[in-house]
């Protein structure tokens, strides 16, 4: 994870995740200056005491502004950190403001969650547990519903295109490989070929298609990347701290 750091550029600590896509996308859209540091999950390096740092819950994403000597975590609060610094894509009046915000933890607490379960059970399990596949998947069905009808009378969740969008853009990308089909779904169907074609999100969805590898195969990434627990924090922050 060693890099030159570029003064007055964002530091983006990344993998190609749809939580990752949420972050990139942002970024080409403000056309902000970024240098993206791969974070390979598969390899733990979200373990290495240098990114524990900026990152204490052991996930990507992560940036550091250079321009104002910030760090901030957590994909939500770097789209509302990073909205603020370019002046664009969240409203600055009251009312306006939290018709996005609501939508981004709307996303945050409900779609992104379903829709990493349902991928693990989908993508990674290799016993069969119908009960958690339909679990997940009708919730994510359901939450696209949600969408769907929030859409009926508006271009975007929250009226003007927003951060609200562009994190929940990423959890519905991957809709047809989590087994689901936009078909039923006309205004959800009509806000995603939208956005689909903004080139700032094209840009943003393919950074780093490079850097992927099949990790589903692989008992060792498979083990860093769900076989964690409060051991595994605890090590790392010893680790850390030494």
């Amino acid at each position: 994870m060693d890099h030159l750091i570029l003064q007055d550029m964002i530091d983006l600590y990344y993998w190609p995740t749809p939580n990752g896509h949420k972050i990139s996308i942002m970024l080409e859209e403000c056309g902000l200056p970024y240098n993206a540091i791969p974070v390979s999950i598969g390899d733990g390096d979200q373990f290495a005491p240098e990114f524990l740092k900026i990152a204490p819950n052991n996930r990507i994403p992560a940036i550091i502004d250079h321009d104002n000597a910030v760090s901030v975590f957590e994909g939500g609060a770097i789209l509302i950190y990073l909205a603020e610094k370019a002046g664009m894509l969240l409203p600055k009046t009251q009312a306006a403001r939290f018709e996005v915000l609501q939508w981004l933890f709307w996303q945050a607490g409900g779609l992104g969650p379903m829709a990493g379960q349902l991928s693990h059970f989908v993508n990674y399990t290799r016993e069969n547990v119908p009960y958690a596949h339909k679990r997940y998947f009708d919730e994510y069905d359901r939450l696209l519903a949600v969408m769907d009808v929030r859409l009926r009378d508006r271009e975007f969740l929250a009226g003007d295109y927003s951060i609200a969008d562009i994190a929940s853009f990423p959890w519905v990308l991957p809709y047809k490989r989590l087994g689901n089909s936009l078909d039923g779904f006309k205004n959800l169907r009509r806000w995603f070929d939208a956005i689909k074609l903004r080139p700032a999100v094209r840009k943003g969805v393919n950074l780093g298609n490079d850097w992927k590898r099949d990790e589903r195969q692989s008992d060792a990434a498979r083990s860093v990347m769900f076989g964690q627990n409060s051991k595994t924090v605890f090590d790392a922050a010893n680790a850390k701290d030494q």
